[in-house]
C-alpha cells in the first residue's frame, strides 16, 4: 500500500539532497532520480527548477494514489 506524500517532506528531500535526486526517488522517479545522482541536479539546473516542479509532483503522486492509476511520468 502506498502512503500519500509529504510536500513538506518532498521540499525538505529537494533542499538538502535534492543535488543528488532524493527527492525524485521519494517521488516515484527513479529513472529521473538516477539521471540527478549522476549529473549532480542537471549541473545544478534541473535542482533549481525543480523548486517550482516539486510541488506538482507531489499533486501527481498524490492524485494517482486517490484514483488507483500509475502517476504521470
Amino acid at each position: 500500500m502506498r502512503k500519500r506524500r509529504s510536500l513538506i517532506l518532498a521540499y525538505l528531500l529537494w533542499f538538502f539532497l535534492g543535488i543528488f535526486g532524493i527527492h525524485r526517488f521519494y517521488l516515484g522517479r527513479p529513472i529521473s532520480g538516477v539521471i540527478y545522482f549522476l549529473t549532480g541536479g542537471l549541473l545544478g539546473v534541473g535542482w533549481v527548477v525543480d523548486i517550482v516542479l516539486t510541488a506538482f509532483m507531489v499533486e501527481d503522486e498524490n492524485h494517482a494514489l486517490n484514483y488507483g492509476y500509475p502517476a504521470l511520468r
